[in-house]
């Protein structure tokens, strides 16, 4: 991984776009912290959130993606992966992260010691 400092943001290189599977998510995993998922529309547009579900935790890496949207695999609520707020009726919200994708790249934003 690569490391840029941007005022109070630490970008880290990721991975490349094709390490995501389109439709899919890769998982950066972290010691001490909740993991990371990353997902690929299928527009190629890269989105990241906390790897669990506001409702009761489910890993939302092993959903599907559709659009600009997650499904959880437990209990079926839609994440949108722009804002990680659950769709009415539900209500809640998985944390995001910046993203961003240079030449291939895939550059996540941790603020502090991430």
């Amino acid at each position: 991984m690569d490391a840029v400092i941007e005022r109070s943001l630490t970008w880290l290189r990721v991975c490349g776009l094709d390490d995501i599977p389109a439709l899919g998510a890769r998982v950066l995993k972290r010691d001490g912290a909740d993991d990371i998922a990353l997902f690929r529309t299928g527009e190629d547009r890269v989105f990241a959130l906390r790897d669990r579900c506001p409702h009761k935790g489910g890993a939302l890496s092993q959903g599907i993606v559709a659009g600009d949207t997650v499904t959880c695999p437990l209990h079926g609520w839609n994440i949108a992966l722009g804002s990680g707020q659950a769709q009415a009726p539900d209500v809640g919200c998985a944390h995001r992260f910046q993203v961003r994708v240079e030449h291939g790249d895939v550059w996540l934003a941790l603020e502090g010691d991430g």
